[in-house]
């Protein structure tokens, strides 16, 4: 397994993060994750939508939470087309209940709790914590990634301004 240290910092300390580093213009890995339903999802599942992966370490948190309810907000103008995936390891039991707290719809909330899967194929599993590091990726229609935004300090916020440039303008590249 890949370890990359010193990409991201936790209040300010090192951490390290497993699996190989994406980059744009690549194919999107396949992966993963456990819905709120139990059922697993995998990338086939979105066939012929565009994705943004929202990744957090816990909903649990108020950077977090922010950060979902900032998606949720998002969500409404990405059109149908666009499926927004929340993605964290909280177990799907948590994230039932802040779906439910938060009223929020427009995003599909996944977890990675079980084996970590797309941690790895992403290249953000957070080795010391067994948690995903904060980072975004938009990935398009044929599946190559289109943007990638890894949180140097995984406390800070995403740069949702840049997240929604980029989303627009694959939009408008792809259509709606």
């Amino acid at each position: 397994m890949v370890e990359r240290k010193g990409i991201v910092t936790f209040s300010g300390n090192p951490i390290t993060l497993l699996g190989q580093e994406l980059t744009v213009g690549a194919q999107a890995p396949d992966f993963k994750l456990q819905a709120n339903d139990l059922s697993i999802k995998t990338l086939g599942d979105y066939k012929g939508k565009r994705l943004v992966l929202s990744v957090l370490p816990s909903l649990d948190t108020s950077v977090c939470d922010e950060q979902a309810r900032r998606f949720v907000a998002m969500s409404e103008s990405l059109g149908p087309d666009t499926a927004v995936l929340v993605v964290s390891c909280d177990l799907p039991f948590a994230q039932s209940r802040w779906v439910l707290e938060k009223k929020a719809s427009g995003v599909t909330t996944l977890s990675d709790h079980l084996n970590l899967n797309f941690g790895l194929a992403y290249g953000v599993a957070i080795k010391e914590m067994r948690l995903l590091s904060r980072s975004v990726f938009i990935i398009s229609k044929d599946r190559s990634i289109t943007y990638i935004q890894m949180v140097r300090e995984i406390t800070n916020q995403v740069d949702f301004d840049d997240v929604e440039a980029a989303a627009s303008r694959l939009i408008a590249q792809e259509g709606k």
